[in-house]
């Protein structure tokens, strides 16, 4: 894992602890865990790209988790788990905008139909430019979306 990641959730860890902030204080455990189980169950120290997969992860399953509450009428649950996305993405980079974010969309598009890639296959290279491109700092289910309505 990363010295200033590490390092820094380490410190939140300890932050929370002294706040007596457990809702806080459990978030920062899973996701510590949830660093950790990587860590050991591919036996190498994780880089800032790996952790921030992570981070992303745990975001994606906790909208999906509190969207699935809404669902069931259940608003106490979906806003514990709005407050923990909260406290994930306080260690994520800071969001694209989204004129970044259809700036660097176009870019790849233009790369891509430059090389005479069209349909499926174009939809797959653009996401994958895109991806490196905004790692971290936008949702890609809404990057997707975008992607699949310019290029049709």
């Amino acid at each position: 894992m990363s010295v200033a990641l590490t390092t820094r959730l380490s410190e939140e860890i300890k932050t929370a602890m002294r706040e007596r902030n457990s809702a806080r204080l459990a978030t920062l455990r899973l996701l510590q865990a949830a660093i950790k189980q990587v860590e050991v169950d591919e036996r190498r120290e994780l880089s800032d790209e790996d952790v921030i997969a992570i981070i992303q992860r745990q975001v994606k399953q906790r909208r999906e988790s509190a969207a699935a509450f809404e669902q069931a009428g259940r608003e106490e649950s979906a806003q514990k788990e709005h407050a923990e996305i909260e406290v994930l993405q306080e260690f994520l980079p800071q969001a694209a905008d989204p004129d970044e974010v259809a700036r660097i969309i176009d870019e790849a598009i233009a790369d891509v139909t430059a090389q005479g890639v069209t349909g499926g296959a174009a939809m797959g290279r653009v996401m994958g430019m895109v991806k490196k491109a905004l790692a971290g700092r936008a949702d890609m289910a809404e990057v997707s979306a975008l992607v699949r309505e310019k290029l049709n």
